[in-house]
């Protein structure tokens, strides 16, 4: 009895079980470094090109500090520093409970 799909359902069982022949493996191998330096690489580049031209167009400007309540609540002081700069405190971006600092 002939099971219709069969030679296509014996291509996907040898795959699945990981019989490639050497020329398969080095042949998959081969494709996938061309496109990681042909398109990968490329596209990270132009995506670095682009934050930093946008970046150039657009200066960070801080924001007027208002000083709601119910933003940067201090209960317990952190347990580095003197307890009121957050870990990744940035001076620039990042307010305390009283205001920007004042370089």
């Amino acid at each position: 009895m002939r099971i219709p799909g069969a030679p296509l359902a014996g291509l996907l069982f040898r795959r699945q079980m990981g019989t490639e022949t050497p020329a398969e493996v080095s042949s998959a191998g081969r494709t996938w470094k061309i496109l990681s330096f042909v398109v990968a690489l490329p596209a990270v580049g132009i995506c670095m090109l682009n934050a930093w031209l946008k970046q150039q167009n657009h200066p960070h400007h801080r924001p007027e500090f208002i000083p709601y309540t119910h933003l940067r609540v201090r209960k317990k002081a952190f347990p580095w520093g003197d307890g009121n700069h957050s870990l990744f405190h940035n001076p620039h971006t990042n307010p305390l409970p009283t205001g920007y600092e004042e370089k």
